[in-house]
């Protein structure tokens, strides 16, 4: 199984201490060897470091660190493949516009069957052969209407109400539902 990292604040932060823990998992401490990203959120755009290389061996971690970025909502994921070769397009975080913001989401164990169909995709497509990524596509499917109709961001509530149904009624169906998603104003993480 992958690791996920999240962090949501009131004042953009570094997270230099925990990131560096983190990768360590990343092949040293840990099994997940096959890729990891990271995605700091500016505004309604994200600033992307994605490798196929394990976080405890990649020097792009050295590189974010010595940058040192900080953001109100930070999104990282070390990889232990399961679906999917070892490609860019297939490490997490993976990212998409909707409503004029990027939309992040990293996602942690086996959704069976959603390669298969069961869930339409409508205008996203996956860049790699994940399933992490194609629930994500179905994720944003489900909420381009209502980013569609909104004036700005929608409602918190809105939001939730979509996610939920689509946790409990879809996505859970296939497997655990241990993701991490933000929309530029909101850091989501589904109740267990």
């Amino acid at each position: 199984m992958c690791e996920l990292l999240g962090k949501s604040s009131s004042q953009p932060a570094t997270i230099n201490l925990s990131l560096s823990e983190f990768a360590q998992h990343g092949g040293r401490t840990g099994p997940h060897k096959d890729g990891w990203g990271i995605a700091y959120y500016d505004g309604a755009d994200i600033r992307l470091v994605k490798d196929t290389r394990g976080a405890s061996e990649s020097p792009w971690v050295d590189f974010v660190e010595e940058q040192g970025l900080s953001a109100k909502t930070v999104i990282g994921h070390i990889r232990n493949a399961t679906t999917g070769h070892v490609a860019i397009a297939n490490t997490h975080p993976f990212a998409r516009e909707l409503g004029g913001r990027m939309h992040v989401f990293a996602h942690n164990g086996v959704v069976n069957g959603v390669l298969g169909g069961g869930l339409s995709l409508g205008r996203f497509h996956p860049i790699g052969e994940t399933d992490s990524e194609h629930a994500f596509c179905a994720m944003l499917k489900e909420l381009e209407d209502l980013w569609s109709r909104a004036d700005g961001v929608p409602s918190l509530d809105a939001r939730l109400d979509i996610l939920e149904v689509l946790c409990r009624q879809s996505l859970r169906s296939f497997g655990p539902a241990n993701f991490l998603y933000a929309d530029g104003e909101t850091l989501f993480r589904p109740q267990p």
